[in-house]
């Protein structure tokens, strides 16, 4: 599978834009703020119906004009296939394969499997639970349509059990069979939730401390734990009946619900201590690092296709040697198309064609792209 073809207009700081790319590396090369990393994010958009950055869909919209459009030539298994991403200001997105309409935008998830490597990976380990879940979610989300239907089906359910909580707490009232009603289907949706959780990290923890062991010749010991905020003493939807009672309390004072998979979180371990507390930044990188080759291995085993690869700003964050190491990992057969991002067009050339790899390089100056 790759991407053949990227149509832009209006997106980000791009007025227009048309690049047809190879099938194995493309680099997008120019200085800090040109909008190298837009067009990954413009890739981005094509597989997830999202921004890598943005939450917000208006905010893609460049400056002082009225919509987006991202379109892209996909070839997969030897047939082409044309995506279509529109947003009007105070309309719904538009999005659309081969020129139909989807219902739903899950529908399109998993289509056009990708990876993105980014220095926003860092959130990864400073930021909330929140993003660890996020991540898990997305990978699982990629190759399992009933995780996916089952976790939109949970946040309605939960997204109205915090309503209720919340009329509660403004009215004084208190209705248990009415809550109870919530509980019910959250613990529904919560056990398969659990359960999928469950066999995906049994299946990718071996493979993440793989890639970490090869990345770090086996210096240390990494671990990835699931912190469920149900405890462990009962099964799943016994332990999150007892949970939800538990925290009833707390859940009628705070008015939304806190406990359940939506605020469970995954451990990083490093030699037994927490790595945000006690690793170096290298230790945490070659972590991530890890975390996202695995993440393409999973992906790619579950799918049986290549996922697309973005790496976006690498080059900065690992030595010359690790990078040109990564370079050659990236080009082999073991990987599919790849789009990096760097600031020094020679640089990339003289390594790629040094190493013989199929690519194009595309200048980015002043949002505007021609290739080298």
């Amino acid at each position: 599978m790759f991407l053949k073809q990227l149509s832009l207009i209006n997106f980000k700081n791009h007025s227009e834009l048309e690049a047809k790319f190879s099938r194995k590396i493309n680099c997008f090369v120019g200085n800090n703020g040109a909008g190298k990393t837009n067009l990954l994010d413009a890739v981005h958009y094509l597989s997830f119906c999202k921004s890598f950055f943005n939450t917000a869909d208006v905010q893609n919209i460049k400056h002082n004009e009225g919509f987006f459009v991202i379109q892209g030539i996909f070839n997969k298994s030897g047939e082409e296939s044309e995506v279509y991403c529109g947003l009007k200001r105070n309309h719904k997105k538009v999005f659309k394969r081969n020129k139909k309409e989807y219902e739903r935008l899950s529908e399109h998830i998993g289509q056009y499997p990708l990876v993105m490597i980014s220095p926003n990976d860092s959130e990864l380990v400073n930021g909330s639970s929140e993003v660890r879940r996020k991540f898990l979610d997305g990978i699982i989300a990629q190759y399992d349509k009933v995780y996916l239907d089952k976790l939109i089906s949970y946040n309605q359910v939960l997204k109205q059990r915090n309503a209720l909580l919340k009329h509660f707490f403004e009215s004084r009232t208190f209705d248990s069979e009415a809550l109870e009603i919530w509980d019910d289907q959250l613990i529904i949706y919560g056990k398969t939730i659990l359960d999928l959780r469950g066999d995906f990290l049994r299946q990718f923890i071996p493979l993440f401390n793989s890639h970490y062991n090869f990345i770090s010749n086996s210096k240390e010991h990494v671990s990835l734990h699931y912190e469920s905020s149900l405890g462990a003493k009962h099964p799943v939807s016994e332990g999150f009946k007892t949970a939800l009672l538990s925290s009833l309390t707390r859940d009628r004072a705070v008015h939304y619900t806190t406990v359940g998979p939506h605020k469970d979180d995954l451990e990083f371990m490093l030699n037994g201590f927490s790595l945000k507390k006690y690793a170096s930044q290298g230790q945490q990188k070659s972590f991530l690092l890890a975390l996202k080759l695995a993440q393409f291995e999973f992906i790619k085993a579950q799918k049986n296709t290549k996922p697309l690869l973005l790496l976006d700003d690498v080059y900065d964050k690992l030595d010359e040697e690790r990078f040109t190491k990564l370079l050659e990992m990236v080009s082999s057969d073991t990987f599919g198309q790849v789009f990096i991002t760097d600031t020094h067009p020679d640089r990339m050339n003289e390594l790629l064609n040094l190493k013989n790899i199929e690519h194009r390089i595309f200048i980015v100056q002043d949002s505007l792209v021609k290739e080298f």
